[in-house]
């Protein structure tokens, strides 16, 4: 070393460390604060700003703040598994949105049936009105879209926002709904034999499962029914519909939100107070068990003021041991009797009124699966099935009035109401 050279100061090299790790951080809230402002310029306009909040929604800052260029191209793979569509191709793949295109309708809207150029099949689904909360509506199902990776869980293809359209693309299911299969267009063709339910049943609440369990931060579906459960080529089911979807901050039981979601299927600490949690899709798979075991509505209509719930009727015939008068007369006595057993009694419980006598989703794939024999019978066991003391089990709502208040308030909510007891 030359004798004349100064030893270094390690004072001043840690000040001039922190220094350019400063100017870095600096450099990064400038970059990201400049790209927002350039968006934020630029689609400006009303009809424009929803794909600004996608983008926000979405997690900018670690998408462009990683540590390292391989973290990024991990990303960047992870992302390119959906794409921004054009109107134009849009058009194109459903003929201009035919009728003859048209799977179905909702309350957000209609969904169409197309064909990419490269002939992969493809459900789109269109806003039926632009406002501020459907388009709020369609940014949270892109958004929550985007983060979950699961086989039982309906993928995004990608999404189209040009002027007041807003159309969402996925993949196309080609047995349509189990709604569909149980109460509509093929229900008389009897194509869900019982091993098929059983593996819709398991398939849906390991989906589900993702969403309370996997998911960062959690997700409640609070719209888990029937026509929400997708079946692909195989009769393999992909929950789907996330627009009523919810993201639960680590650390939270519940949020406090306005009920949304269809009557038949919603947790009674729900409906009459809004607190959404997983208890309440717990509740919501409960009824959706009990609609694949008896090929029945969650409500029926008895006569013009009357109606009953699916855990009104069932439970008193468990209670008894009938099982045999609860399955659905389309499988003509062909299914197994403890896997009957086991998605009715498990339906049962899932649809308690009290949410802490529910079991967890994990719980239910398992009970489902005949994998906790002694958590089994001890529900069995539970006070809601000794007969003389038929409770603990309702919808929430009194279904013998006409009463729709606490879902009136959202239009699309009347829409499935009529749906369902209709």
């Amino acid at each position: 070393m030359d004798p004349h050279t100064p030893l270094p100061n390690p004072e001043k090299e840690e000040n001039l460390k922190e220094k350019r790790g400063l100017e870095h951080v600096t450099r990064l809230l400038s970059f990201e604060a400049i790209v927002k402002r350039v968006f934020n310029f630029v689609f400006c306009t009303k009809q424009s700003r929803t794909f600004f909040r996608v983008f926000e929604l979405m997690d900018f800052r670690s998408f462009f703040c990683c540590t390292s260029r391989s973290d990024r191209k991990e990303k960047e793979k992870k992302q390119s598994t959906w794409r921004i569509f054009s109107l134009k191709e849009l058009h194109a793949a459903t003929n201009n949105f035919n009728y003859d295109n048209k799977l179905g309708e909702g309350g957000f809207g209609s969904v169409y049936w197309g064909q990419l150029w490269d002939g992969s099949q493809i459900a789109v689904k269109r806003l039926k009105v632009f406002s501020n909360k459907a388009e709020m509506e369609f940014a949270v199902e892109v958004e929550i879209l985007a983060r979950v990776r699961h086989k039982n869980l309906l993928s995004l293809r990608g999404y189209c926002a040009e002027g007041q359209e807003r159309l969402i693309v996925y993949d196309y299911m080609p047995n349509l709904s189990l709604l569909s299969h149980l109460h509509g267009q093929h229900s008389s063709e009897s194509l869900l034999d019982w091993p098929r339910r059983m593996t819709i049943a398991i398939g849906s609440a390991e989906g589900i499962v993702y969403l309370h369990n996997q998911a960062t931060p959690h997700i409640i579906h609070r719209d888990v029914k029937a026509s929400n459960v997708l079946l692909d080529s195989e009769f393999k089911a992909q929950v789907a519909d996330f627009g009523f979807a919810k993201l639960i901050p680590d650390g939270a039981t519940h949020v406090t939100t306005r009920v949304k979601g269809t009557l038949g299927y919603l947790a009674p600490e729900y409906a009459m107070l809004g607190k959404a949690s997983e208890s309440c899709d717990v509740y919501s798979f409960g009824i959706l068990l009990l609609e694949i075991a008896s090929g029945k509505k969650p409500i029926e209509k008895l006569n013009a003021t009357t109606r009953r719930s699916i855990t009104e009727w069932a439970l008193p015939l468990v209670c008894e041991g009938k099982f045999s008068e609860i399955v659905d007369p389309k499988l003509k006595g062909e299914y197994v009797e403890q896997e009957l057993k086991r998605v009715v009694v498990v339906g049962l419980i899932c649809a308690h009124n009290q949410p802490e006598k529910r079991p967890t989703m994990i719980e239910v794939v398992e009970l489902l699966k005949g994998e906790m024999k002694e958590k089994f019978v001890e529900i069995e066991n539970d006070e809601m099935f000794r007969c003389g003391e038929v409770r603990g089990c309702n919808d929430g709502v009194s279904v013998a009035d006409d009463s729709l208040d606490f879902v009136s308030e959202e239009k699309e909510g009347v829409q499935e109401i009529e749906k369902v007891v209709a």
